[in-house]
């Protein structure tokens, strides 16, 4: 049976290879992605916390929901200054973005 422990590690799995990529990728598509699988992986955790500790039923899902709305738009706006600086630098690495730079 999959108790409430297996959903911790695997919520700290998905954690840690989202810090992985957030640390050590320079494309910053790749960035977006990890920040995204940190975000599930705390999704996760809300629904893991509001099914195996006795609270109101659902508080968990509205704040998973709450987070996917949120990443969501924080996606649009990261996705539109990447293409926009793309259009710019012809480049998504992140070393080359040095616009807020004397």
């Amino acid at each position: 049976m999959i108790g409430f422990t297996h959903y911790l590690i695997l919520s700290t799995i998905l954690f840690g290879i989202g810090m992985y990529g957030v640390l050590s990728k320079r494309n910053a598509v790749a960035v977006l992605m990890s920040v995204e699988i940190m975000l599930n992986a705390v999704n996760i955790n809300f629904v893991a916390i509001s099914r195996f500790i006795n609270s109101e039923p659902g508080v968990g899902q509205l704040f998973a929901i709450f987070v996917i709305v949120v990443a969501a738009a924080e996606v649009a706006v990261g996705l539109a200054l990447i293409i926009t600086i793309y259009k710019q630098k012809k480049s998504v690495n992140l070393d080359d973005f040095d616009l807020l730079k004397w």
